[in-house]
């Protein structure tokens, strides 16, 4: 669907103005002929003031589309007064839950950061809620939204990859001590998490969506090594997926933060699949079981599909994400990031966790409830 035909232009509220608030706002700038931002939500009355003035002070037809913007001190005082179309959610991730527990049941659909709770049944709960009120949640599980990732998985659906052997995923985002200290709620337990929930949880979901199969067993190990913090910053685990293949799973932030790398492979019957990113900069490497190089294949394809420009615009997943988004609305069909790959992605990275703690396999899914809090003290 182009954006000429999604219309009408469908209100957007950002709950959240921290770090990544920029990203969404950009993406909604962007997406103009489809979005407009009615407000703005944050219970630090400088943040939403200082994330407008980053994007309007450069940028006058910015200023111009965000003056009638209105700034709430909570989710509550605006459902009070409004009811977006869309409300995107940027909170800590312990706080995920209530807001879009409450965004839904207020009728609204709702973009939610990774990942979507830190707990296995409020995971489960999101997801029932969307699915009982026909309200979309979209998942910023930005990987999903590279280029080709979604022939890739059409292609592994299909069959056309024969049978998958085993993959890994391997994120190496590292962050310096400054990046935990900036808020008192970075690295914990309750509220965030370490290396895994935080930076791996979108890596994993594309490895299952790739693979079209989700975890049925972890083992795991984690560690503490080079930053303070109170969660991890490495974590490794082994997975076995419902399709029988193995998948390798590595996520740290120990390593240098001028080398971020988030890389995928996948082993099949009839060929092999690199892909990722490697300092910002996309990489692909795909090839049939006789070594013949499929990568150009798959980017005429690409070009084909959604032109130069609908290449290009992957450089922003966050767009990607609020179109997909409003194509959903308007289609009632699911987002390519839906409701169930934000529970299922929670629901297997909780074990692996659970794992870890328990010196044994976690089986998926268990009868525990497992929540990430329940680590606490696991270091001490």
């Amino acid at each position: 669907m182009s954006d000429k035909e999604i219309s009408p232009c469908l209100r957007v509220a950002l709950v959240g103005c921290g770090r990544v608030g920029i990203k969404h706002l950009k993406a909604i700038l962007k997406a103009k002929d489809a979005l407009s931002l009615c407000a703005l939500v944050d219970s630090d009355q400088r943040a939403p003031s200082a994330l407008l003035e980053k994007v309007c002070s450069s940028d006058r037809k910015a200023a111009l589309r965000l003056s009638d913007v209105k700034i709430y001190p909570s989710l509550d005082a605006l459902l009070l007064a409004d009811t977006p179309d869309i409300i995107a959610i940027t909170l800590p991730s312990g706080l995920h839950f209530d807001a879009t527990r409450k965004a839904l049941q207020a009728g609204c659909h709702v973009l939610l950061e990774k990942p979507m709770t830190l707990q296995t049944s409020e995971a489960k709960e999101l997801y029932d809620l969307s699915e009982s009120t026909g309200k979309h949640i979209a998942m910023g599980h930005i990987y999903r939204y590279l280029p080709i990732m979604e022939q890739l998985h059409n292609d592994f659906t299909e069959g056309k990859w024969g049978k998958i052997s085993h993959g890994s995923v391997v994120v190496r985002w590292g962050h310096d001590q400054s990046y935990y200290d900036q808020a008192v709620w970075r690295g914990t337990w309750k509220l965030d998490g370490g290396a895994l929930m935080n930076q791996s949880i979108h890596a994993l979901d594309l490895m299952c969506y790739l693979m079209n199969t989700v975890p049925v067993s972890a083992v795991a190990q984690l560690g503490k090594r080079f930053r303070t913090l109170e969660a991890e910053d490495i974590g490794i685990a082994a997975l076995r997926m419902e399709n029988g293949a193995l998948c390798l799973l590595e996520g740290t932030t120990a390593t240098r933060p001028d080398d971020h790398e988030a890389s995928f492979y996948i082993n099949a019957e009839f060929g092999t699949v690199r892909v990722g990113l490697r300092r910002g900069i996309p990489f692909f490497d795909i090839k049939n079981n006789k070594g013949k190089k499929m990568t150009s294949a798959y980017f005429r394809k690409e070009i084909k599909s959604k032109g130069i420009r609908g290449l290009l615009a992957s450089r922003n997943p966050h767009f990607l994400i609020y179109k997909d988004l409003c194509s959903a609305i308007h289609t009632d069909s699911k987002p390519i990031a839906d409701a169930y790959s934000g529970y299922k992605s929670v629901e297997s990275m909780l074990a692996v966790y659970q794992s870890a703690k328990e010196h044994r396999q976690i089986d998926i899914p268990n009868n525990d409830d497992f929540s990430l809090d329940q680590m606490s003290g696991y270091f001490s």
